[in-house]
């Protein structure tokens, strides 16, 4: 059997860590948990759990107190936690088997992140594969018969373990605030992280997130070192800071830019909300309907599903077409009961 370590970076998680560890922590061997600068009961929580319990000095930077953290370890394995997440009963046992069988020369094992939809993550689809448990002194083998060389890759597992993501409350603003000061500091993102500031500002980035980021993407829209997907998020960013801040040739230049790449449901329903606010809602109507039927989504899944619907809605409303306006209002309730459905299997 494989001994574990658990690490964690908390802040002011004093509504749902007891939540976490009571699921996790008897199955490990090592509980680490490193704090951030809680004001809360956090640190009182977390004493109740381990002794191994450190200070880290907060820099702006997740990944220097995470490897800090893992820094503290030391058992063979370290299982790095947040604590928003929860092992149900099934899974608790699932991780126990893959303690008790895993084999020493796997590297890396991966579990599902589950429940991402039902509390509005940046992210498009309810489970994901995620490295959560590391060894954590890696074994370098030669590989190769001839010209023999070191195997860099490491040696990953996909298990059939599933966290469950319980937050009290959305992280946006706290990510959105995280993303501002690395673009304001001349940081220069990765293609992960332009992606995921793109879709956290479209999830739930308000005017003020919008304008702040405004001049970051612009000139990640003229980068000729971003790639075609990266130019694409930047323009539909561009182009929904211009619309809000009422910049119509602006608006009109990132739009056009994503249109001639091929349309997305993003700009279909920016298209639809600049009609729609002019009040010319025959025009917003096929903007919507574009962005629900004809075309897909890749930064925010409801920009073709319940946002533009509401569009149709809307303008079918202001036009007095009432039966039209049934129509939509009907497929809005039956996607949203089929929502609801999806969540309530979650919680079971």
């Amino acid at each position: 059997m494989i001994t574990i370590s658990l690490c964690m970076i908390v802040k002011n998680e004093e509504k749902v860590l007891a939540r976490c560890l009571d699921s996790v922590a008897d199955l490990v061997d090592e509980v680490i948990i490193v704090d951030t600068g809680s004001t809360d009961r956090t640190r009182e929580i977390a004493a109740a759990y381990t002794e191994h319990l450190y200070d880290f000095v907060w820099v702006d930077d997740f990944a220097a107190a995470r490897n800090f953290a893992f820094s503290k370890a030391s058992m063979e394995y370290i299982y790095s936690a947040d604590a928003d997440e929860v092992l149900s009963e099934e899974n608790r046992t699932r991780f126990l088997a893959l303690k008790e069988k895993l084999l020493p020369q796997i590297e890396i094992v991966q579990m599902k992140y589950g429940n991402q939809l039902r509390f509005g993550t940046v992210y498009n689809f309810d489970e994901e594969y995620r490295p959560k448990l590391f060894k954590r002194k890696r074994d370098f083998i030669w590989e190769g018969p001839i010209h023999e060389t070191v195997r860099l890759t490491p040696v990953v597992f996909d298990s059939d373990i599933v966290i469950t993501h319980m937050p009290e409350q959305s992280h946006a603003g706290r990510d959105l605030q995280a993303f501002q000061r690395q673009t304001e500091k001349g940081t220069r993102l990765s293609k992960r992280l332009h992606n995921m500031y793109a879709r956290e500002l479209f999830l739930s980035g308000d005017a003020e997130a919008f304008a702040r980021a405004r001049t970051f993407f612009q000139q990640s829209a003229a980068d000729v070192e971003r790639s075609a997907d990266e130019v694409t998020e930047s323009c539909l960013v561009a182009a929904r800071a211009a619309r809000l801040a009422g910049d119509v040739v602006d608006f009109f230049k990132y739009a056009s830019k994503v249109i001639a790449e091929g349309e997305c449901s993003e700009v279909c329903r920016e298209l639809g909300a600049f009609y729609e606010e002019r009040e010319d809602y025959e025009e917003a109507v096929i903007w919507y309907y574009n962005a629900v039927y004809e075309t897909t989504p890749i930064l925010r899944r409801d920009s073709g599903g319940r946002d533009s619907l509401e569009g149709l809605i809307r303008c079918y409303d202001a036009l007095h077409m009432e039966e039209e306006s049934a129509v939509y209002r009907r497929e809005l309730k039956e996607r949203n009961e089929k929502d609801n459905e999806k969540d309530n299997e979650m919680g079971r």
